[in-house]
């Protein structure tokens, strides 16, 4: 549950940074001019501004803060026979799938992972795990590379960030509206914005964006079956299947920082629940989706 904690947490903080800079600036007094009523159309721009204010922000500085929280060293040189294989392998499917020579790197953690970022298809960064490389064949990591690499070309980066906008602006503008029926019809406050306004849609916002976490997530796991699918296309299916598998056989829990674990190629858990808010597939799922494709 920590993961799914600090994946709302985060989203609710930049909501609410750029809340109150908006308001210090003045930005939002012109959706209460008057005192009384709202104007729909200045709230939803309002939300607009807010709401994809923060994805697009995070998107843009994607790579690196993947570089700095994972502390991955891009391969620029490749000082061993590995670090030119994955430099090969990567160079290929890029061009395969139609896209710019992504950076590649290496980070240190044990966990078996990989995960692809940055919002440009033609400049973006796959990094594998030093544990990936050490328990993992080369058939298996040339999956693991190709899944990334599709990742990358079906723009998913871009798609996740402009989701969870779209959802942002829906929680602000839905979370004020509630606030101000609230403070007016319950309240009765006639001018201004009382009390109630405040609370109400602060409660409104974080039960919103709870909600709206469990869209953001579904989409992100019909990402992950797309990706898989890309990626048995650049390396063959047999490949793909056999990394999924031996991800499944370790059964580790991801050491991605929270930020970035959306991103990675491992993933899952159990119960009803928790499986709203899974960021990836369970694997047994992703394989059968795999075994079925024709």
């Amino acid at each position: 549950m920590k993961r799914i904690a600090l994946f709302i947490l985060t989203n609710l903080a930049i909501l609410l940074v750029l809340s109150v800079t908006l308001r210090l600036l003045g930005v939002d007094r012109i959706l209460d001019e008057e005192g009384s009523g709202i104007d729909f159309n200045s709230l939803l721009v309002f939300a607009a501004v807010i709401g994809f204010g923060g994805s697009l922000i995070s998107l843009a500085m994607s790579k690196w803060t993947a570089k700095r929280l994972t502390g991955a060293v891009v391969i620029d040189q490749p000082s061993d026979p590995i670090e030119r294989w994955l430099l090969e392998t990567v160079q290929r499917q890029a061009k395969l799938a139609g896209i710019g020579m992504p950076e590649v790197a290496i980070y240190d953690a044990p966990d078996v992972n990989a995960f692809a970022t940055g919002m440009n298809r033609n400049d973006a960064l796959v990094a594998v795990s030093t544990g990936l490389l050490r328990n993992m064949s080369k058939d298996e990591i040339e999956g693991v590379l190709a899944h990334e690499v599709s990742h990358v070309a079906n723009g998913d980066m871009v798609t996740l960030a402009l989701i969870q906008g779209v959802v942002n602006t829906f929680v602000i503008f839905l979370s004020r509206v509630i606030g101000h029926f609230v403070d007016r019809v319950v309240f009765k406050t006639e001018r201004g914005h009382g009390p109630a306004f405040l609370i109400t849609s602060l409660v409104a916002q974080v039960v919103l964006g709870i909600l709206a976490s469990m869209i953001v997530m579904w989409f992100s796991r019909q990402r992950e079956f797309r990706a898989d699918a890309g990626g048995a296309q650049l390396a063959g299916r047999n490949k793909m299947i056999a990394a999924l598998e031996r991800l499944k056989q370790r059964h580790e829990p991801s050491q991605l920082p929270e930020r970035l674990e959306a991103f990675g190629i491992s993933g899952g858990g159990s119960g009803i629940l928790k499986s709203l808010f899974m960021s990836h597939p369970p694997l047994e799922t992703r394989i059968a989706a795999l075994r079925a494709m024709a």
